[in-house]
């Protein structure tokens, strides 16, 4: 018995050892789930993108078709409404030769700005857009374009102003980005803006940057929209606007032009009160290249194709 009893505890004391206990658990199939589950979401975060994307690709197709088709349609008509005529001597037919000569040269200037502006997106996308930056008298510059204008906005009943806060400004532009700039964010202006309206544009000099407002009393922009109008494609819709216009890269280009000064663009709008557009670009000069200004006649011919439809109803 006390053998038995020794050797008992002695094997107890032999189990009061210390010792160790490892425990394994295969964690590579929660990983892997947890890895799914988030390439599942990433891949669908990717996809709606992709809708998105696609949804926006489909309407500015169907806006360009659009774009594209209703200027050849109209030049198309006119030239079969003067085959008619066999008696060119007529005073009514040379009346409306006239006529139609000048819309046929207004639905032209369409076509050539949808192609342009097209163009360009291209070549924004590739990367082969520099500007020519030469020291300009920035106030001069903008102040040209807008009184180029007067004529257009009176056509339509519309009153321009121009201010200043500075007589000479010169900093280093592109003349013709700028010139395109303004005459884009005008335009929208004048076509946004009903009969006895107004449009005001100022250069405000700011040390160290300039600023050029374009304001208008139109129709407005919704404020869900102000965030996407300019992106590529991107058209405020015909929810809010009866007569929507346009293949929705105006503004789009607008951004790019006014980036590629290193400057920044911002808009507030208020439905039925009229929008304001600012451009702030900085004053720094640049190495003095010999250079041509704009001829009268070429700021007629962007004009033109501009501002096409002022002149719609003859």
């Amino acid at each position: 018995m006390n053998s038995f009893s020794e050797q008992s505890k002695g094997n107890y004391n032999k189990l009061q050892k210390p010792s160790v206990l490892d425990v394994f658990c295969d964690m590579t199939l929660e990983k892997q789930v947890q890895k799914l589950k988030n390439d599942v979401e990433k891949n669908t975060e990717l996809l709606n993108e992709s809708q998105e994307f696609n949804k926006k690709i489909t309407e500015f197709i169907s806006n360009v078709s659009h774009e594209l088709k209703t200027p050849l349609n109209v030049i198309f008509s006119a030239i079969q409404v003067l085959g008619l005529c066999k008696d060119y001597t007529d005073k009514e037919y040379i009346n409306k030769q006239d006529q139609y000569l000048k819309i046929m040269k207004q639905n032209c200037y369409r076509l050539m700005r949808l192609i342009n502006n097209l163009l360009d997106v291209s070549k924004l996308d590739s990367g082969f857009i520099k500007l020519n930056l030469h020291n300009r008298n920035i106030v001069s510059v903008v102040e040209d374009i807008t009184s180029s204008l007067v004529p257009y906005m009176e056509s339509k009943g519309i009153s321009l102003t121009f201010d200043t806060n500075v007589e000479e400004k010169i900093i280093a532009v592109d003349s013709d980005k700028i010139e395109r700039i303004i005459l884009n964010l005008l335009s929208n202006a004048v076509k946004f803006t009903s009969e006895k309206g107004e449009v005001y544009v100022a250069v405000q000099d700011e040390g160290d940057n300039v600023y050029i407002t374009v304001k208008d009393t139109g129709i407005g922009i919704p404020e869900d929209k102000l965030q996407v109008i300019f992106e590529r494609f991107a058209q405020v819709g015909r929810d809010y606007i009866n007569d929507s216009k346009g293949s929705g890269i105006g503004l789009y280009l607008v951004k790019s032009f006014v980036e590629l000064h290193d400057g920044e663009v911002s808009v507030k709008s208020t439905l039925n009160v009229g929008s304001e557009f600012t451009i702030r670009l900085p004053a720094r000069l640049v190495k003095e290249k010999c250079f041509e200004e704009a001829s009268c006649e070429n700021r007629k011919e962007q004009i033109g194709m501009e501002f096409p439809d002022i002149y719609s109803k003859i």
